[in-house]
């Protein structure tokens, strides 16, 4: 079984490169860093971009990292998560390792998504410790087990 589905992968993987015709996700409009991208944001556009994002559901919901020019090809280094974490903001510093659980309140250092690692300082101990963003919006350290 294992040999058929290689085989029509390798069909379905032939086709597509046969088809001689490569899109790339342009900007509609101007964007500016930090904006959420929708559907009215992106189109495709003939060529292919070393980088670029190949299909616009790669974009749509996506966060600029920076300010990307109508007309510009979005490279995947554009954007990223949407952020759920402020630069200076007040949240929940979690470290775990086996039973011990210690929850204090740090100051974000930086600003970041879902699964991005941020630099933050220990409010009660003004320690800076790096630690990756949880989907709800608290740090995790690493425990280094």
């Amino acid at each position: 079984m294992l040999g058929r589905e290689f085989w029509v992968m390798t069909a379905i993987l032939l086709a597509l490169a046969s088809n001689g015709r490569a899109d790339t996700v342009v900007a509609a409009r101007t964007l500016r860093a930090q904006a959420l991208i929708s559907a009215e944001d992106v189109a495709l556009a003939e060529g292919e971009v070393p980088g670029g994002l190949i299909a616009l559901s790669e974009a749509i919901g996506q966060e600029t990292r920076t300010a990307i020019y109508a007309g510009r090809a979005i490279r995947i280094d554009d954007v990223g998560p949407p952020a759920v974490v402020e630069r200076n903001q007040i949240v929940p510093l979690l470290y775990r390792r086996g039973a011990l659980s210690i929850s204090v309140e740090g100051r974000a250092l930086g600003r970041g998504g879902v699964g991005d690692v941020l630099r933050v300082i220990n409010i009660a101990s003004r320690n800076v410790v790096s630690a990756w963003v949880a989907t709800d919006g608290t740090l995790i350290v690493n425990s280094n087990e």
